[in-house]
């Protein structure tokens, strides 16, 4: 246990950028209902306040495809102090503000930080994890994204007492915070051992695997050596087949793994979350709940507590158990909010409302209808939400994972783009038949997931071509194809003394180099 505090500390660390993440989400709901946000952005409805919300994800877009060679280039850990360097300057442009397009464009310039950093903080958490804890570790990040969002917004609940502008100019400003912190403390952290092993550092990837995975740093260390060389034989194999990693990236072999990614990504975002977690306040005055702020927060912590279970036990029953029964579950607690607002609610009579149909009396309708919101927000927390930040690194080839991770994030931002523009439109348009809409969708997501989409907790990063090209059927994965325990086996051949894998001689020495490195010899 020791050994993995290097793990956690750095992980929860870069998990930061959640909490960046998490104050976009929120920094426009708690603001939304303000008298002081509608008097002096012209009370923005429909098509403008959509067009206000996503540009954040328009930004993220652009970042997110940004990333697959700033990645590559800087390494993820500069690419990421990049990311934050933007953040703050977006930050100050919306605390600073005096119109809706320098809104707007402070929103897009804080998106790109949000896509750099979306892309690659799970990339660097996935390269840095042993395979037994690395759903886990990944999955820290929407857990820190759930903080973000409840911090922002308990923020923003603070500032609505101010008969001020300071109401939402105030929060948008703290948002530097977090930045801030995260660009400072990456000094200090260690690059991707897999990013250095494919510049060719190989003597920088045997001291970061030392130090990451032994509490005294000890790179004679047999699973150190094992992964090390494990490693290296997969740079070695991906070298000798010459290809681009463009050219790969589309190739027949790995179209499926890139379709996979993108689809987890942009399915999570078709599960509904948005309608809730962006626009909570519109669904509430809806269903005739007044205080809307203050019951909203309500939803934000149930939101991170749902994470929890995820994060202790993910790597136990799976990235796909969690996706079927998450889809299901949201689905249902949709359809109870559609069948209720139907049931009881009638159109509004007045014409400058974000909602055109409201629940007038029946106290337990408006509680059932909030009550859903909270059980379908808790139910994405716990599956779609950590696992699309999982899945799309870890299925990945290390020739090919910040590209297909970019591409992966961007159909994220792409769908979550497209839903903030349309959605407050579509609620003055539909109003409960939006969330029939979003129930029928988790439900095809159960279908393509029980499908199409294959286990892969507990195998390293190295042997995912195994679940790929020789794995069993989708449909009999329900437990996942057992780990092979080749990492394991390799640890134990360098322990005995000798490991011979095809042209690679390596022996275990007894002692180090006088350059503080272990004598590995071919």
């Amino acid at each position: 246990m020791v050994r993995l505090l290097n793990i956690y500390t750095i992980s929860a660390f870069v998990a930061l950028a959640g909490v960046i993440y998490g104050f976009d989400v929120s920094s426009m709901s708690g603001v939304l209902g303000t008298e002081e946000y509608k008097d002096f952005y012209g009370n923005p409805l429909g098509t403008r306040q959509g067009a206000i919300t996503s540009a954040i994800a328009a930004g993220s877009l652009v970042g997110a495809l940004s990333a697959s060679f700033l990645g590559d280039w800087l390494s993820r850990k500069v690419a990421i102090q990049l990311g934050t360097v933007l953040w703050c300057i977006g930050a100050g442009l919306q605390a600073s503000s005096n119109s809706v397009g320098m809104l707007i464009a402070g929103r897009i310039i804080s998106g790109l930080c949000i896509g750099i950093t979306s892309t690659l903080v799970p990339i660097y958490q996935s390269e840095i994890a042993p395979r037994k804890i690395r759903g886990r570790v990944v999955s820290l990040l929407h857990f820190a994204i759930a903080w973000g969002i409840l911090v922002q917004y308990l923020i923003e609940y603070g500032c609505s007492f101010l008969n001020s502008q300071a109401v939402f100019r105030l929060p948008w400003a703290i948002q530097s915070v977090p930045a801030i912190m995260l660009f400072s403390g990456l000094f200090w952290l260690p690059r991707s051992p897999r990013w250095l092993a494919s510049k060719d550092r190989w003597e920088e990837v045997l001291h970061v695997l030392a130090f990451l995975r032994t509490p005294n740093s000890d790179i004679n260390d047999p699973l150190v050596l094992a992964e090390y060389k494990e490693i290296e034989e997969q740079i070695r194999i991906e070298r000798e087949m010459d290809l681009s990693s463009y050219r790969e990236l589309f190739s027949k072999k790995m179209r499926r793994r890139l379709f996979l990614g993108m689809a987890v990504q942009g399915l999570s975002q078709l599960t509904g979350i948005n309608v809730i977690l962006y626009f909570i306040v519109y669904v509430l005055q809806s269903a005739g709940i007044s205080n809307t702020l203050l019951v909203s927060s309500i939803l934000y912590i149930m939101f991170i507590v749902a994470t929890i279970p995820t994060i202790l036990w993910t790597d136990s029953w799976g990235r796909r158990s969690s996706l079927l029964v998450g889809s299901l579950t949201i689905a249902f607690w949709l359809y109870v909010m559609g069948g209720v607002l139907a049931r009881y609610g009638e159109p509004t009579q007045a014409q400058n409302l974000p909602y055109t149909w409201t629940i007038v009396g029946h106290p337990a309708a408006r509680h059932t209808v909030q009550a859903s919101a909270y059980l379908a927000s808790a139910a994405f927390a716990m599956s779609w939400g950590p696992i699309e930040w999982v899945y799309p690194p870890e299925i990945m080839p290390m020739r090919i994972r910040t590209k297909a991770v970019s591409l992966s994030t961007a159909t994220n931002w792409t769908t979550s783009f497209t839903v903030s523009l349309v959605v407050p439109l579509l609620y003055r348009k539909i109003a409960w038949r939006l969330f029939i809409i979003y129930g029928s969708l988790n439900v095809a997501s159960f279908f393509y997931v029980l499908f199409f989409v294959p286990e892969t907790k507990q195998r390293t990063l190295e042997e995912m071509d195994e679940i790929f090209e020789h794995g069993e059927p989708i449909w009999r994965s329900f437990r996942g194809i057992r780990y092979t325990g080749r990492l394991d086996q390799l640890a134990r051949e360098i322990e005995q003394g000798k490991f011979v894998h095809r042209s690679v001689h390596v022996e275990l020495c007894d002692n180090v180099e006088p350059n503080g490195h272990a004598n590995l010899v071919e």
